[in-house]
């Protein structure tokens, strides 16, 4: 078995190359309005460059937090949607372009209140728009940040 280590996939690195400019961006705005819109206009902007199945998917995940969840704050998070309270990411949107996998993934962070006992999911699938779909998104996002 062997133990090296191969380093960050290109994904991986471009990732973290749009985070630092985000975080970047982010800094040189304005008003906390004006940061707020930005990052929202930046997201929309992101999600509209997504090839055709993730962009379904992502303006789904967009539409139901925000509707769902108006006290998260839009956000680029590593190139990718991102919800935050306070500043703290607590979920987001993974294009499955974005790493070259077989799906999307709608992912929730620490903050999150997704608590279930002694282990409960954090990350979702996600392959295509249903209602079914959009209810469990939106009951997910409420539970979060209840």
């Amino acid at each position: 078995m062997s133990t090296t280590y191969e380093g960050f996939t290109a994904e991986e690195k471009a990732a973290m190359k749009e985070h630092a400019q985000d975080m970047k961006k982010a800094a040189r705005r304005g008003s906390a309005a004006d940061k707020a819109a930005a990052a929202e206009q930046d997201v929309v902007a992101k999600i509209a460059e997504m090839p055709e199945e993730d962009r379904a998917l992502a303006e789904l995940v967009h539409t139901v937090v925000k509707a769902n969840a108006p006290m998260l704050a839009p956000k680029l998070w590593y190139g990718q949607p991102a919800y935050a309270l306070d500043g703290k990411i607590v979920c987001f949107f993974q294009a499955a372009a974005k790493f070259k996998t077989r799906y999307a993934t709608l992912g929730f962070n620490e903050a999150a209140r997704l608590d279930d006992g002694a282990m409960w999911a954090t990350a979702f699938a996600l392959t295509g728009v249903t209602p079914e779909v959009e209810r469990r998104i939106a009951t997910l996002v409420k539970q979060a940040v209840s």
